[in-house]
């Protein structure tokens, strides 16, 4: 296609009396074409395909409705039913001029940036090294549009708790909130409807309500009336990932906020120049004071007090204070935890990281409870660790044994059984009778123990003398008293129970 602009000096240059040969040779244009060129004028001629094959437009809208809109089945219906013989992609085609396809995209308006208008938030999920490993997070941004601040934090999983506690968590930092926050149709706002039409759910609504704003849904397929948020995270992206590390999300929304709240407030804007964080104080009188009595978003959990006196939240155990096994309320924040009886506040704490489970918490500043929580798992990890790592043999028995598809309760019984053989005889004894049931396919510990017994009596296997022992001040670090912590606690309630009694 040669362009208009050529086509004109090459009609200009036939006029001024240049040979045809001369100017394909100095255009580097076939002389056919410039000859075409002459002929028009230098202008463009106007092309009009005339289709070789004409559809009746009644018919492809008769079966456009009785196909349910399927290509393929009217494609065959008009070579079949009707003779016509047309190509598939001229039929697609045709269906596409005369609109009974997929109605096309909509333009979007542009919004003019204004003072205090519209704030916009909006999550992405990304792989990150953290600790050393893999790991999936979802980022959530909320952006001012006008001021160009943004806040900027990381969760394992985002529900619409957590969105609550997020925007409570950006607003009371900047202490300002515009009238209007734009996100897309998530289900964590919207009840159903899209766009315009969206009816936000009647909780969020209200959320909204307390800090002043309210949530609007873009078209679908509008993703650029966002387009701050979106430019927010392609400078996550290509800004505060590359040649950062992260111990744990702790230390990753730590650097996150000094980035997104430090970095990006005080640096120049590329195409204005202008700084977010002076803008901001200039938005600040056309935003909306975030009241001081907006309390933060939190869950309600119904628990009962266990005979020790714990409640179990999330997989960990928190102490009650008191004495009586009363149902209580906790009360769920975004980092701590309120436990209530009867309107009373008993205790305060905060929430330990996500990878912590299984561990009991009392109130700080105050003694430390006498007994474990009753329903307390106990892992026997380190138990099986050192029994691999006693010897090879060891390793391969434990792992046919484990394989026989022994339910949690039973692993852990049977690993525990294990571990005290191995602490109760030597380890070349315990090797051997290892063996032994390994090839005989035994599982059960009582015959193990047997096959200990009897390998003790015909091998002449003598009992090692124990040494002396000199107890030092820091006998607390020696390796057998570390490895006593791995045996059951001593429940020792049936004695209190029996000075109860005299």
């Amino acid at each position: 296609m040669i362009e208009q602009e050529k086509r004109k000096a090459i009609y200009c240059l036939h006029k001024e009396g240049m040979g045809i040969r001369e100017i394909s040779r100095r255009l580097k244009v076939s002389r056919n074409a410039i000859r075409n060129i002459i002929k028009h004028k230098g202008s463009i001629p106007d092309t009009i395909r005339k289709d070789k094959i004409v559809l009746d437009e009644q018919l492809l809208s008769k079966l456009y409705k009785e196909c349910n809109g399927w290509m393929q089945r009217i494609h065959e219906k008009l070579v079949e039913e009707e003779g016509i013989s047309i190509c598939y992609s001229t039929l697609t085609a045709r269906i596409r001029e005369l609109g009974l396809g997929k109605s096309k995209k909509k333009r979007c308006c542009r919004v003019p940036d204004e003072p205090g208008a519209e704030m916009q938030h909006d999550t992405s999920v990304y792989i990150l090294k953290i600790g050393g490993k893999q790991t999936r997070v979802v980022g959530s941004i909320i952006y001012y549009r006008y001021s160009k601040i943004r806040y900027l934090k990381f969760y394992y999983s985002f529900n619409r708790f957590k969105m609550k506690c997020f925007l409570h968590e950006a607003l009371t930092f900047w202490g300002f909130a515009a009238g209007v926050c734009i996100i897309d149709n998530t289900n964590l706002a919207r009840l159903r409807g899209s766009g315009k039409n969206a009816v936000m759910v009647p909780e969020m609504k209200q959320f909204a309500k307390q800090y002043g704003f309210e949530f609007v849904c873009h078209e679908i397929g509008h993703s650029n009336r966002k387009a701050g948020n979106e430019r927010s995270f392609y400078t996550v992206e290509t800004n505060f990932f590359p040649g950062r590390s992260f111990e744990n999300i702790q230390d990753l929304n730590q650097q996150a906020f000094n980035w997104a709240t430090v970095r990006m407030a005080n640096r120049a804007v590329s195409k204005t120049h202008l700084i977010p964080a002076k803008t901001f104080e200039f938005e600040q009188s056309y935003l909306i004071k975030v009241p001081p009595y907006v309390v933060a978003p939190y869950l309600v959990h119904e628990r009962t007090t266990d005979q020790y006196g714990y409640v179990s939240f999330d997989g960990n155990f928190y102490w009650v204070p008191g004495t009586s096994r009363d149902d209580v309320r906790v009360l769920q924040y975004s980092d701590h935890l309120k436990i209530y009886h009867k309107q009373k506040l008993l205790a305060n704490y905060q929430l330990p990281p996500v990878e912590v489970k299984n561990q009991p918490f009392s109130p700080p500043g105050e003694p430390k409870p006498l007994y474990r929580p009753n329903n307390r798992k106990k892992p026997t990890a380190p138990e099986e660790k050192k029994l691999r790592t006693a010897a090879k043999q060891v390793n391969a028995y434990l792992d046919f044994a484990l394989k026989q598809n022994l339910n949690p309760k039973q692993k852990h019984r049977f690993i525990r059984q294990l571990y005290w053989l191995y602490q109760k005889i030597t380890l070349p004894l315990f090797i051997k009778t290892l063996d032994r049931a390994l090839k005989y396919r035994i599982i059960d510990i009582e015959a193990i123990e047997r096959i200990a017994s009897l390998q003790l009596r015909d091998g002449n296997y003598q009992a090692p003398v124990a040494p002396v022992v000199q107890i030092h001040q820091d006998f607390e670090d020696r390796e057998s008293y570390l490895e006593g912590r791995l045996s059951d606690e001593v429940d020792l309630s049936i004695y209190d129970q029996m000075m109860e009694d005299d």
